[in-house]
């Protein structure tokens, strides 16, 4: 019962996660990511590794894909558990332009689970130079 449990917690995270981005969210996310997570992107030439509190910042300053009448369109793909206290995400956005693939590493925390690192990469939408 609690892997079912923790799924549907997952999956609600996710949606919040997901919400969070599509209307460029700062206190949203703070509320998913774990204090100590990291954000870290994989584009070739476009290496960053920043902070929670770094990637909040971020946030603040981006147009929301919201505010720009863009159809919120994301998706999980996948959610592995490695016991009841760790999990892993794959999931997928496209917004700004950009189709995304996240890899979100997960902990149970404090009563709640929490986003501890976010690994990225993206292609250019069809369509876009």
């Amino acid at each position: 019962m609690r892997e079912l449990n923790a799924y549907n917690e997952i999956v609600g995270l996710m949606q919040s996660y997901f919400d969070g981005l599509y209307h460029a969210d700062s206190k949203i996310l703070a509320d998913v990511f774990h204090p100590d997570a990291r954000y870290v992107n994989m584009m070739e030439g476009e290496y960053m590794n920043y902070s929670r509190s770094e990637y909040l910042e971020i946030i603040k300053q981006r147009t929301s894909p919201a505010s720009q009448g863009e159809q919120q369109n994301d998706q999980i793909l996948s959610i592995e558990f490695g016991g009841s206290q760790m999990a892993f995400v794959k999931a997928r956005m496209a917004m700004m332009g950009r189709e995304y693939l996240d890899f979100l590493t997960l902990i149970f925390d404090d009563g709640g689970w929490k986003i501890m690192s976010k690994i990225f990469t993206y292609n250019l939408q069809k369509g876009d130079a």
